[in-house]
């Protein structure tokens, strides 16, 4: 019996496997992200962020060896910023994650990065993405007196990691005429020098008991190394707009893993929320033009 492909499911499948690489991104960040939450109770919040930028700066500069170029001091200045910016976001992140669900805390920041690409445009549709974002915000925000009430700190970390989500992108471009590689592995160095002495201060003598070490550095494998090395396949193939469609799922993904893989129960409401946030999201990415676009790489959370 003959089991080669035909031309045509050849093709098929070459068509498929970049998308395929995508949806493996975003489902090992989500995974990762939850593997580093169950080190919460053992080192904390901000110990475990440590971990995460610490180990994801070690192998990224061990892969890209950006010590092999020489940079302006206007570009090490444009790293530094963006690298400080990026240990504030995973730091932010990592500390709403402690009172507030997975899908949730990806939802809020999601809207820093929604916010710069809607600032950017000039078209009605995109006042409809507003609303819808604005819609979902409102469900989240804690409001209102009911028993699905969000921890009002979890949210203020969240928003601002979401207003750092925003600035990295504005940072980023500034830094994007860097080879990307070295722009990323300096600036996730220059992070971890925020958030790992961050993390020993707030851990102390257990933040470098070995077998925390050892999980710390399996959720970053899981939550950088192997979604950025999977995106890197997927943009070389996929259209920056279907890039920025796949990218925009990520909050119900992460509600999805949240409810699998921690146990953490959602509201009927908060369901709505989040998928408002997707939607919101999908119309900008989706409805945009080249001149309105912000990178898509940027998209994904480093």
């Amino acid at each position: 019996m003959n089991f080669a492909l035909s031309p045509a499911r050849n093709r098929a499948a070459a068509n498929l496997a970049p998308y395929a690489a995508m949806l493996g991104a975003i489902l090992t960040l989500v995974i990762g992200t939850s593997l580093a939450k169950q080190l919460f109770p053992l080192v904390g919040a901000e110990a475990t962020s440590g971990y995460r930028v610490g180990f994801a700066a070690i192998l990224l500069l061990l892969i890209w060896r950006p010590w092999r170029t020489r940079l302006a001091t206007r570009d090490l200045l444009a790293v530094a910023q963006y690298g400080a910016v990026m240990g504030l976001m995973n730091l932010s992140f990592y500390m709403a994650l402690r009172t507030i669900p997975l899908g949730v805390a990806i939802a809020i920041e999601f809207l820093g990065p929604l916010t710069v690409a809607l600032l950017l445009s000039r078209r009605l549709v995109h006042f409809g993405a507003v609303g819808l974002a604005v819609a979902g915000l409102a469900l989240l925000l804690p409001i209102r007196a009911t028993g699905s009430t969000l921890d009002p700190t979890g949210v203020a970390y969240a928003l601002m990691a979401a207003i750092c989500w925003g600035l990295y992108i504005v940072l980023g471009k500034r830094a994007s005429h860097l080879h990307s590689g070295h722009a990323v592995s300096l600036g996730m160095a220059t992070a971890a020098l925020i958030v790992v002495p961050v993390g020993i201060y707030s851990a102390g003598a257990d933040f470098f008991t070995l077998h925390f070490m050892l999980v710390g550095l399996g959720a970053a494998i899981l939550s950088s190394a192997i979604p950025y090395s999977l995106e890197m396949v997927a943009l070389k193939h996929i259209p920056p707009r279907n890039f920025g469609v796949l990218v925009s799922i990520e909050p119900a993904v992460g509600a999805i893993a949240g409810v699998l893989l921690l146990g953490e129960m959602l509201s009927a409401v908060q369901w709505l929320a989040i998928m408002l946030v997707v939607g919101a999201s999908v119309v900008t990415v989706a409805t945009g033009t080249a001149s309105e676009a912000v990178d898509d790489d940027m998209l994904a959370q480093p």
